[in-house]
């Protein structure tokens, strides 16, 4: 029974990281051909493929080495390795909520009717102030984190101390139950103010889409950019409710975890494996939904299919 357990929880990261690494690197894929052809990127385009790069990262540094615990390999990070990976996954996973919570405020900003001069020139500046928000972003989630490094080690020999999340390839020691709480009050706290500031720009997305559906209709069939825009609105609602719903599964599974002082295996397990859902089933969402990446694949793919019987047999009687 121990065996099929194991054997079901090592297929479940396996594939899970599987799916999220190509699903990941087909988006940042269909950016590069869309740098490479247009020599620009729009910019809800900047923030979607830089979410598919911070996606990626996390699974990187956490489903990657979780994974290839769970199938038996030890010892797989030394004390500065385990540093460097948590605190990497930490950036990465903070990011992911900040640039999701960045896009719904983006298009929410976007779609708003004019209201006045100060918001026409907050959407005549807006497309410039992508670049600088991103490095913001990074920079905020970097001191945030700084933490992160200062308590993770490398698995010893032994039980497991208390105030310490066991996640196999790397524990992460508080040493005493205020620092344990500490940290889980900042991360938690930077959390909901983003999901709460990402409910509330798609929230105000939906009252627009609503209220002016027939106006939304009518630029629609008369102009390609109003199709667009509701398309973009229509795929940052789908990526917040798809992060809310496993932030919900994440956050209670972590409030669970503060209120123990040893944490079960199994259950810092489950948290792994909810936080990485996202990260995994976003750029999917993304590629079924922007024409512009589909587009992109589907020239790839066509490019990379060997020639047809008919066209060799006409190349070789030319």
């Amino acid at each position: 029974m121990l065996d099929l357990c194991v054997t079901i929880k090592g297929v479940s990261f396996l594939l899970q990281t599987g799916l999220g690494f190509l699903g990941n690197t087909l988006v940042l894929l269909a950016y590069t051909q869309v740098v490479c052809s247009e020599c620009r990127l729009q910019p809800v385009d900047i923030i979607l493929c830089h979410l598919a790069f911070v996606d990626l990262i996390l699974l990187l540094t956490r489903c990657v080495p979780q994974t290839m615990t769970v199938f038996g390999l030890r010892d797989l990070l030394n004390d500065p390795g385990c540093k460097v990976v948590i605190y990497t996954y930490r950036i990465a996973r903070a990011l992911s909520v900040c640039i999701t919570c960045m896009l719904s405020v983006f298009q929410a900003v976007t779609i708003a009717p004019a209201g006045g001069p100060c918001l026409s020139r907050l959407k005549a500046r807006l497309p410039r102030l992508i670049v600088p928000t991103i490095a913001g972003l990074w920079l905020f989630n970097m001191a945030v984190c700084f933490a992160a490094p200062l308590f993770s080690i490398a698995p010893r020999n032994g039980t497991v101390p208390a105030f310490t999340l066991n996640l196999g390839f790397c524990h992460v020691d508080f040493r005493d139950r205020l620092s344990y709480k500490i940290n889980g009050v900042i991360v938690s706290t930077r959390d909901f103010v983003f999901v709460g500031l990402m409910l509330w720009s798609s929230g105000y997305i939906l009252l627009l889409l609503h209220r002016h559906s027939r106006q939304v209709r009518s630029i629609r069939r008369s102009s390609q950019g109003g199709g667009a825009e509701t398309r973009a609105a229509n795929t940052v609602i789908t990526l917040v409710v798809l992060y809310v719903v496993f932030f919900g599964i994440d956050n209670i599974i972590w409030i669970y975890m503060l209120t123990v002082d040893n944490v079960s295996p199994v259950v810092a397990d489950m948290k792994i494996f909810f936080s990485s859902c996202y990260a995994c089933l976003s750029p999917f969402f993304i590629i079924s939904s922007n024409k512009k990446v589909k587009s992109k694949l589907v020239c790839v793919a066509a490019d990379q299919e060997p020639p047809s019987v008919d066209t060799q047999d006409s190349n070789d009687k030319m």
